[in-house]
């Protein structure tokens, strides 16, 4: 009995130490034996689009904020950059590889009518993030990207708006917003980005810039900042906060794209926390717009039933949906992630490019298992243009939902998972029941 527990045990820590390494739980299979511990049965990745160029040409904000020139980007305005073209490609050569070893796809494979979707937000770079993962992933298959909606427009499933908005919802969203800034609410919120907002100020010589100067953007360390409330649309910011997210966001694409860090940093010599504290700015900035309790679960609405949808479509191997960071932290808040930090990366949230994989496994004897990861390529990996492979994986860092256990080879049962996305799906009728609202608009 000693010796099977053992056995077991160690199965266990080699079947754990895997799921690490390769991004995905492998099969793993008990010594002597041939059949593996799980079978890959199916994937579905929420992906948030791959590099993207901001606009900082002359009277943008980005290009009078600083004094410095910026990168001189490869496509338009927030279009996939050329860098990030390849590495999107590069990630689903990645997968590629990985599902043929998990046996979910055979080598060459053309999928059958059914088997694979592909769905993108109507804009450039969500549309291009797809096809560039879908040519890495099926090289021999001709798959179709959905867009379906006109081009340059938000897909309502993409779409992290506000579909019902009563006064009464909107001062309780204040509140639960300012609380994160304890007893000093919004201002507290904005003290704990002072260190962050000097350090970004001085990055880019922000005061030495004449719209600065002259008080075009007002005054980053001292005004307050605002949230803006409005039927059909996204939550959205006022104020320096939203101000400094726009330069520090641009900073980190900067980064990716840029071979020399210091120039990337006009000059500056950052360390990987420095990237770290100025990203935290626009992570804050993420959390107040769409992560209160109240906020997640309305604006994550339609992506959570997309997710579902593609979890028990019949006969489906692998579903692709490509939005946005605020797709992938909506929906995490609504599922009640705990909270976490990203490892090698300077966005510790939502990196670029980063995939939501939701992988659902069978044990040998069909019971079914889901595991949830964050896989994305480290920022020194993404700089470099360095491919994932089998051997050299990228990241892959296992979530933690609260009151939701995974077992001991860190598999969550299908029948809890399941109960946990719909309890997030129903709460978005929950919160229009208990604002008055008697049938949520389907606003445009």
């Amino acid at each position: 009995m000693i010796m099977k527990r053992w056995k077991n045990t160690i199965v266990r820590i080699l079947a754990l130490m895997l799921l690490l390494s390769q991004g995905m739980l492998p099969a793993a299979a008990e010594p002597g034996e041939d059949a593996p511990m799980y079978t890959l049965e199916r994937v579905v990745i929420l992906s948030r689009h791959n590099i993207r160029s901001p606009l900082s040409g002359s009277g943008s904000l980005l290009g009078d904020i600083t004094p410095h020139e910026w990168f001189d980007w490869t496509s338009p305005s927030s279009e996939l950059s050329l860098r990030g073209g390849i590495a999107e490609t590069m990630m689903g050569q990645y997968f590629r590889l990985l599902l043929e070893k998990e046996g979910l796809f055979p080598e060459h494979y053309q999928p059958l009518d059914g088997e694979v979707r592909f769905d993108a937000n109507a804009l450039q770079r969500t549309q291009a993030t797809a096809r560039y993962f879908a040519a890495g992933l099926l090289p021999l298959a001709d798959v179709p990207v959905e867009m379906n909606v006109p081009f340059n427009t938000m897909d309502p499933v993409f779409h992290t708006r506000l579909t019902f908005l009563t006064d009464a919802y909107a001062a309780d969203v204040r509140s639960q917003v300012a609380e994160k800034g304890g007893i000093a609410g919004m201002k507290g919120i904005q003290a704990g980005l002072a260190d962050a907002m000097e350090l970004l100020m001085d990055v880019a010589d922000v005061e030495e810039s004449e719209a600065y100067q002259t008080g075009t953007f007002g005054d980053l360390l001292s005004d307050e900042s605002v949230i803006h409330l409005e039927l059909g649309k996204e939550p959205t910011m006022t104020g320096p906060i939203k101000t400094a997210t726009s330069l520090a966001d641009a900073m980190t694409m900067q980064l990716y794209e840029e071979t020399d860090a210091e120039k990337a940093a006009f000059g500056h010599s950052l360390s990987e926390a420095d990237w770290q504290k100025l990203h935290t700015i626009v992570d804050t900035y993420t959390d107040m717009l769409f992560l209160a309790p109240l906020v997640s679960v309305h604006v994550a609405h339609p992506m959570l039933e997309e997710i579902r949808n593609e979890m028990t479509a019949p006969g489906r191997k692998f579903s692709f949906l490509c939005g946005h960071d605020a797709n992938i932290a909506s929906v995490l808040a609504a599922l009640n992630v705990e909270d976490y930090l990203l490892p090698d990366t300077v966005e510790q949230h939502t990196p670029i490019g980063s995939k939501l994989v939701f992988a659902r496994w069978l044990d040998a004897e069909g019971n079914a298992y889901w595991t949830v990861r964050l896989i994305y390529q480290s920022t020194e990996k993404l700089r470099s243009g360095t491919a994932p492979t089998l051997a050299d994986p990228p990241v892959a860092f296992p979530l933690r939902f609260e009151n939701l256990t995974a077992d001991e080879d860190g598999m969550i049962p299908e029948k809890d998972f399941m109960e946990r996305l719909e309890q997030s799906i129903a709460a978005y009728d929950a919160l229009a029941e208990q604002y008055g609202v008697e049938e949520a608009d389907d606003a445009a």
